[in-house]
């Protein structure tokens, strides 16, 4: 399966490239082992992206996967499992497939951090949260925490209010990192409770799921459920490419160390993360490949 160039990741960043390219006439394969959209389908609402007032998350993400598929741009679904550069081409294995493109655009984006406690990844699903728009229905009209300090956290927080009974925002720090105006809307709202300088040391069970939550002052918390928003990790583990803490290093054209080899979006190692961002870097990539081509 040979293909001029391989978008890998279909969050707004890999989604813009792909527009880019194809309107450029260009043969172009996206491949998602998810969802198009990436985070974008666990933002609750997007207020701070040009043209919307405000929308939520997961509509703007279909908005630009329609205008994609309405280009005909190819999608393949499958996880990208390694990358090999040899000979001015790269082969890309999935875990059905191989593919071989002569341009590569690395738009993977970040994972979820974890706290990593004890039995975290046991109680996935059984109390424990990384996306409190997928799951917070889940917890109607009962008390749940959310950890971190952060926009997402806050959002999460905000988001969870309007459905949970009492939202408990643990903050390992004593204020808040989020924007100002998060901060000033969270305030306001009765049935959040701010911890600052608290840390969850342990998950206690009941009957197989979240109960209470230890703290590092020797308090317990009842919760039935915890989301998790502490920051994320880049997803690049497929691509040997220099890196710094595992954020790709790209210069002002999103080159990588590896010739024809692109990164844009929350891959990359840079100063903002947000969508206005990760759309530019994903037209930066393309132009220059355009330009390459013509």
């Amino acid at each position: 399966m040979d293909r001029k160039i391989v978008i890998i990741g279909s969050g707004i960043a890999g989604m813009s490239s792909a527009i880019y390219l194809k309107r450029a006439g260009l043969d172009v394969l996206i491949i998602e082992k998810d969802v198009p959209g990436g985070q974008l389908n666990k933002t609750n609402i997007v207020e701070n992206y040009p043209g919307y007032t405000s929308i939520n998350g997961s509509d703007l993400a279909l908005n630009i996967y329609n205008q994609v598929q309405n280009l005909g741009v190819e999608y393949l679904y499958d996880e990208v499992i390694d990358i090999k550069e040899n000979n001015k081409q790269f082969t890309i294995k999935t875990k059905n497939k191989e593919i071989t493109s002569k341009y590569l655009i690395i738009a993977t984006g970040r994972a979820p951090r974890k706290l990593n406690l004890d039995n975290e990844d046991r109680l996935i699903g059984k109390g424990i949260s990384y996306c409190a728009l997928c799951d917070g229905n889940l917890y109607k009209n009962k008390n749940v925490a959310v950890i971190g300090g952060g926009n997402s956290a806050v959002e999460d927080a905000i988001y969870l209010s309007k459905i949970c009974n009492k939202v408990t925002l643990i903050h390992r720090k004593n204020n808040l990192r989020a924007e100002t105006k998060l901060v000033e809307d969270i305030k306001k709202i009765n049935n959040i409770e701010i911890l600052y300088n608290t840390n969850v040391i342990k998950y206690i069970t009941k009957d197989d799921k979240i109960h209470k939550l230890e703290l590092n002052d020797n308090r317990k918390i009842e919760v039935d459920g915890v989301f998790i928003a502490i920051g994320y990790e880049p997803i690049c583990s497929m691509i040997d490419v220099k890196n710094d803490n595992n954020y790709i290093i790209v210069d002002s054209k999103m080159h990588t160390s590896i010739n024809n080899a692109y990164a844009i979006g929350d891959a990359i190692k840079k100063e903002v993360y947000q969508l206005i961002t990760a759309s530019n870097e994903g037209v930066i990539a393309a132009v220059d490949i355009i330009k390459k081509e013509n």
